[in-house]
């Protein structure tokens, strides 16, 4: 069987295919893949992993067609939040230029 394996950077995005042997797991189409040496910021106890956008467990078994993707961890809540109250300041900037 044929799937793809997919790592989504933010200027990039790295799609593998690889053939397995029926029953099959997402881990080994990882393995089997080669991203982790493409990619060594991988690491499989952190970045969850899942197929077409749900997640699921590195045991499970894939099926013909099926597209693993591994998810980037996201970024600590404290750099969301000052990325919010940056915006927050520029638009206040724009409403005071405004009136």
């Amino acid at each position: 069987m044929k799937v793809e394996v997919i790592y989504a950077l933010p200027h990039r995005q790295h799609r593998i295919e690889v053939e397995l042997e029926a029953g099959a797991t997402v881990e080994e189409a990882i393995e089997k893949s080669g991203i982790m040496e493409q990619c060594p910021e991988i690491d499989l106890t952190h970045n969850k992993v899942g197929i077409f956008a749900r997640l699921v467990p590195l045991s499970r078994e894939l099926r013909d067609g099926d597209r693993v993707e591994i998810y980037r961890p996201l970024q600590r809540r404290r750099d969301a939040r000052a990325v919010e109250e940056k915006r927050a300041r520029i638009r206040a900037r724009k409403e005071q230029r405004k009136g």
